[in-house]
């Protein structure tokens, strides 16, 4: 009788003598980059420092693509679009102590957008591990318990055979759902030591499959069959999991009217009749979902943001589909089913009844009319006027990434994303900075498309390093910086609190004549000409910067009383 254990792939003779005659000069950084190459990675962002560099030495024996960034947390945000962008882990290569804690906000926005990045760190030599003061070069006393709250799983490695299977274990965590950043941390002496082990071929990392429990999934089914004003928010998860396609077949079956969130868009057609778009920050759209007696979430914890601020309560039976256990039945109470969106939805599917509701289209009209109608109210025609000259700038298929600005608080509201996985903000995590190195990260990963990133002129002052690693790499974005002077939401929040801003103004450079000296073309622009400047500059090759001095507002809030 065999069992599974004892199924071992035998080596080929080539192998066996490939395996037993290693290549000369290999030393532990060879091991990181076999694994990866063996896991399948194509490409690597990081940024290199004094411990590390026995990784980035390997990198020139190897076939991997090498992007590097000016600045650690920038290069982690351009790995997080790159995961965000092709679903594959993104490698991320960094060194020990301030390195390494220089990614942190970017591995933080990851963790909340569910984006896989394998961060592997240098450490100091192996004798410097466990606490001891011994003064090396960027020395912490316990350098992985910075990233334990941050990212999924953590792995240290002390010795160059575990190199290949903790990469793999972070490989393999990084991508079971819900996706997420993880740490793996290599100390200086291990990475250069020489090593006559074999060199890494193939490495098994399958990812582990979240499947719903099926009598979950069957009482999920009857009470939507059954429900009289049944509705969906979809989350991110829908987008992460390739999900849209079963989302629509579902709520067209059910004829259920269909939110997305901010970190979702994409997941339900914008314009499809049962689609109540993306108007979560808006009391007319809480006050539906508040009335339906089913309410099925998918993709979604229900945070501060999809919650409306959590002024959201519900009178009906929520079914909540979440990967991430921490998230289910975090902020409601509900039918909680531990699953991957593809994989509940599949479910629902075979086992939920037709329903049908001639009436649904004209209750979701009815609210977006009264949407509209409040925002008609609030003379806010330059922000949405903006808002329409980018959408009909950007070519549908070209992903855009959002910096923590005015314009794309608009966006996650009012924006047609168009298409699944191609709208992503830095909402997640909400730290600054985020848009164009993100932007830089989704070129990388898909040359075959212009990318747009929208910053505020305060976000775009972390990232101006940037546009050197843009032209050195000749990544094709362009750069939307709206220049209102400072930090233009911050400025509103406290004259609203206040009465007056502090601390919010901002002395700035001349962003053309800067992106120019980097030589990366750039122009001035207004409302009037936006669209078309905007569009001249995605259509041609290579970075670009275009400038919009402007001054926006943001719609009025609906969670205040």
């Amino acid at each position: 009788m065999t069992h599974d254990h004892d199924l071992v792939l035998r080596p080929t003779e080539a192998q066996t003598r490939a395996a037993l005659n290693p290549p000369p000069g290999r030393n532990g950084g060879d091991l990181v980059v076999e694994t990866l190459q063996g896991l399948g990675a194509t490409t690597v962002f990081g940024l290199p420092g004094q411990h590390a560099l026995g990784m980035f030495d390997a990198l020139r024996r190897s076939s991997l693509r090498y992007v590097g960034l000016r600045v650690e947390n920038n290069t982690g945000f351009a790995a997080d679009a790159y995961g965000r962008i092709t679903g594959e882990v993104a490698p991320l290569l960094l060194s020990t102590g301030p390195g390494a804690l220089t990614s942190l906000a970017a591995l933080q926005e990851a963790a909340a957008g569910s984006s896989p990045v394998l961060a592997i760190g240098s450490q100091v030599p192996v004798a410097g591990l466990g606490g001891g003061r011994h003064g090396y070069l960027h020395e912490l006393r316990d350098q992985q318990a910075s990233f334990r709250d941050v990212v999924k799983s953590v792995h240290t490695v002390r010795t160059a055979s575990q190199i290949p299977s903790a990469v793999a274990a972070a490989w393999q965590s990084a991508l079971t759902a819900p996706h997420g950043p993880v740490w793996v941390e290599i100390p200086q002496d291990v990475l250069l030591a020489e090593t006559t082990l074999p060199v890494v071929t193939a490495v098994d990392a399958t990812p582990h499959e979240v499947v719903p429990r099926p009598e979950l999934t069957a009482v999920a089914a009857d009470l939507l069959t059954r429900a009289e004003r049944p509705a969906i928010i979809a989350g991110g998860g829908v987008v992460r999991a390739d999900a849209s396609g079963k989302l629509r077949a579902l709520a067209e079956r059910l004829n259920a009217p269909v939110v997305t969130t901010f970190g979702g868009k994409g997941a339900f057609p914008w314009e499809h009749p049962l689609s109540l778009q993306s108007w979560l920050e808006d009391r007319h759209t809480t006050d539906f979902l508040e009335d339906a007696d089913v309410l099925l979430v998918v993709g979604s914890g229900l945070g501060e943001l999809s919650s409306n601020y959590h002024t959201f309560k519900p009178r009906g039976r929520v079914v909540q589909i979440e990967a991430d256990l921490g998230k289910l039945e975090s902020n409601h109470a509900a039918l909680g089913i531990h699953a991957d969106a593809r994989i509940a939805l599949s479910a629902l599917l075979e086992t939920v009844g037709e329903r049908p509701d001639p009436a649904a289209p004209e209750r979701v009209r009815q609210v977006l009319a009264a949407v509209r109608e409040r925002i008609d109210g609030q003379e806010l025609t330059l922000e949405q006027d903006v808002l329409a000259a980018v959408r009909a700038a950007l070519p549908d298929g070209s992903p855009s990434f959002w910096d923590m600005t005015i314009l794309a608080y608009w966006a996650w509201s009012a924006f047609d994303a168009r298409r699944p996985n191609t709208m992503h903000s830095a909402q997640g995590a909400g730290g600054l900075g985020y848009g164009f190195p993100a932007a830089l990260g989704a070129a990388a990963a898909d040359p075959t498309r212009p990318v747009l990133a929208v910053s505020g002129d305060g976000g775009a002052m972390y990232s101006i390093a940037e546009l050197a690693s843009a032209k050195q790499h000749g990544l094709d974005v362009t750069w939307l910086i709206v220049d209102d002077g400072g930090y233009g939401i911050l400025r509103e929040y406290m004259a609203d609190a206040f009465g007056e801003a502090t601390g919010t103004e901002l002395a700035r450079p001349d962003f053309v004549a800067l992106a120019e000296s980097f030589g990366v073309p750039g122009v001035r622009t207004s409302p009037e000409r936006l669209r078309d400047d905007l569009a001249k500059a995605l259509a041609e090759p290579g970075p670009s910067v275009v400038v919009l001095p402007a001054v926006l507002r943001m719609f009025a809030p609906t969670h205040l009383g």
